[in-house]
């Protein structure tokens, strides 16, 4: 399938998810509290908060330059480790994304480059309980799916993610 998105569905799925960061401020600290310090959802809403703006005032000519303006106001405005792996979650896959359109190889591209650098910096790996037990099952349902569309793959994607790692991993 040859089915695609535009800079401009684009900008709006990427406000929408920021704004849906923005809102879980609460439920974030709130998970934060029972391991850590409670300032989670703070870092990523100031983060998050500050993509919607850079996004907003955003001359956008590729796709990536809309996940570099997200992933370059998260990792400037969150503060922190999450701050830092949010931000380059973002902007890892932005030089790759270099039309005006995306579609579902883009997509699944996009997020084996984001897993790649995410581990890289961190220094995590699958299965030690970070974003990596999400990222890489998502990148790698989307990846299996790329023939099937952008919409299929990205509803794999989203599945894959919620699926806990197996074991074997």
């Amino acid at each position: 399938m040859s089915e695609t998105v535009n800079i401009d569905q684009i900008r709006t799925i990427l406000l929408a998810a920021c704004q849906a960061i923005v809102d879980a401020k609460e439920e974030l600290g709130d998970a934060d509290r029972a391991t850590g310090d409670g300032d989670h959802g703070v870092g990523m809403s100031r983060g998050f908060g500050a993509g919607i703006t850079a996004l907003q005032g955003a001359e956008l000519a590729t796709v990536g330059d809309a996940f570099k303006e997200v992933g370059t106001a998260v990792l400037s405005t969150s503060g922190g480790a999450s701050g830092a792996v949010f931000g380059t979650m973002f902007r890892a896959p932005a030089k790759s994304l270099d039309s005006d359109t995306l579609d579902a190889e883009g997509y699944a591209s996009a997020l084996e480059v984001a897993a790649e650098k995410v581990q890289a910096r961190g220094k995590a790996e699958p299965g030690h309980k970070t974003m990596l037990d999400a990222l890489i099952p998502a990148a790698e349902a989307a990846r299996q799916h790329t023939a099937d569309g952008l919409a299929v793959a990205a509803r794999a994607a989203a599945e894959g993610a919620a699926s806990p790692l197996t074991a074997s991993r």
